[in-house]
């Protein structure tokens, strides 16, 4: 009885760890969905429509892998080239949202 009420203690803790884990890095990515996604493309590849209409390249462009997060932080905050400044979002927001796209590839 002992083993199995232990078993599902450490049971419960990595649930509850995982969880808690995939909400602190859901943030950035839930912000992404809402606010880039319909431009920059859900995976950081905007639509070829969209590239040749608003001059956006891809997360992976060496261009934009060049570019520290202060750079692409400044874009989201004043807006860059045909792209304007993202309303609505927190400073810790924007952090998150540009973190989660320097993770695409």
């Amino acid at each position: 009885m002992t083993k199995m009420i232990r078993t599902l203690a450490v049971l419960a803790a990595t649930v509850c760890l995982a969880s808690s884990m995939s909400f602190a890095q859901s943030a950035g990515e839930a912000v992404y969905k809402s606010k880039c996604q319909m431009c920059h493309g859900p995976n950081g590849t905007p639509n070829p429509a969209m590239a040749k209409a608003m001059g956006i390249k891809p997360a992976s462009d060496p261009d934009i892998k060049k570019l520290s997060a202060d750079q692409v932080l400044d874009a989201v905050k004043n807006g860059k080239g045909k792209m304007k400044a993202v309303a609505g979002l927190s400073d810790a927001q924007m952090k998150d949202v540009v973190a989660y796209f320097r993770t695409l590839k």
